[in-house]
């Protein structure tokens, strides 16, 4: 990746940071620990790898992207508005009274959403079942998830995992956001999934294990990808990244899973991302000189 294109993506990665603060803080509740770690994710699917268009967002022919980890939509939102399917704007009037942006992503109301998704273990069935339909209509369509490394605890996920295996859906990347921390303390603690490699290599996909809040290693594990179509192997892509990245006092702190920023937090994690989008500016400012 050229380092034009890598400080875009982090600087872009930066302002879906600041969304997710700005929705959260305004919404006064939330779960920013969990969008925050899988931002870089989001912002390279929606600025590089996916195949779509805001200004036609029902477009048939379109890839796919389902938020298996619905309670991440401040992240999904940020993504979207960034990538310019609503205003930036809107992402203050997350959970308000009559905003379409509600705590969990709603496909009837938001351009650019895909999947209804907040029940975990759904959303993961859900990408099999778009993957399975656009093969059998001969459709290139790639289906992409985001599941979290607590939200496969539920069975309904090992299911899926199965029927992606078993039909064959090389045109699905499943990516498993594994940042060690849910609701109640470490994944490891409540209900240990490791040695999760080693399992989904078993369940017959095409395993890849890498940073998921590094840009480089995003770009190798999408070419990896890329490269499995035809192979009959469904990907997997354990992203091992940091919940709460960006925001200095959220990172790898439970407690920030499930609730929004005060005032004070607010401008304490905004002063940051900032400060960082400022930085990388200034990097790029200079790279084209």
């Amino acid at each position: 990746m050229l380092k034009q294109d890598m400080l875009q993506l982090k600087m872009t990665a930066t302002r879906v940071r600041m969304g997710i603060i700005e929705a959260t803080h305004a919404a006064k509740s939330g779960h920013p620990g969990g969008s925050l770690s899988a931002a870089d994710a989001l912002t390279y699917l929606y600025f590089k790898e996916m195949q779509i268009d805001p200004e036609n967002p029902q477009d048939p022919n379109r890839d796919r992207f389902v938020l298996s980890k619905g309670h991440a939509a401040p992240g999904l939102y940020s993504a979207l508005a960034e990538r310019g399917f609503f205003p930036v704007e809107d992402l203050r009037t997350l959970r308000h009274c009559g905003s379409y942006l509600e705590g969990h992503p709603n496909m009837n109301t938001v351009p650019g959403v895909d999947m209804s998704t907040g029940s975990l273990g759904q959303g993961v069935s859900a990408a099999c079942g778009m993957a399975l339909a656009a093969r059998a209509q001969g459709k290139d369509i790639n289906v992409y998830t985001i599941m979290g490394d607590g939200e496969i605890e539920e069975g309904e996920c090992w299911e899926a995992f199965m029927f992606a295996s078993h039909y064959k859906l090389d045109n699905l990347c499943i990516m498993v956001d594994v940042n060690g921390l849910q609701i109640d303390g470490a994944t490891s603690a409540i209900m240990n999934s490791e040695p999760l490699d080693q399992k989904m290599d078993a369940f017959g996909f095409n395993t890849i294990v890498c940073n998921g809040n590094s840009f480089n290693d995003l770009e190798q594990a999408f070419v990896l990808f890329d490269r499995s179509h035809g192979s009959g192997k469904p990907t997997c892509m354990l992203l091992h990244t940091t919940k709460g990245m960006g925001v200095s006092f959220m990172e790898n702190a439970v407690g920030w899973h499930g609730k929004g920023p005060n005032d004070e937090e607010y401008q304490r994690a905004m002063a940051e991302l900032q400060a960082a989008h400022d930085q990388l500016e200034k990097e790029y400012e200079q790279w084209l000189k």
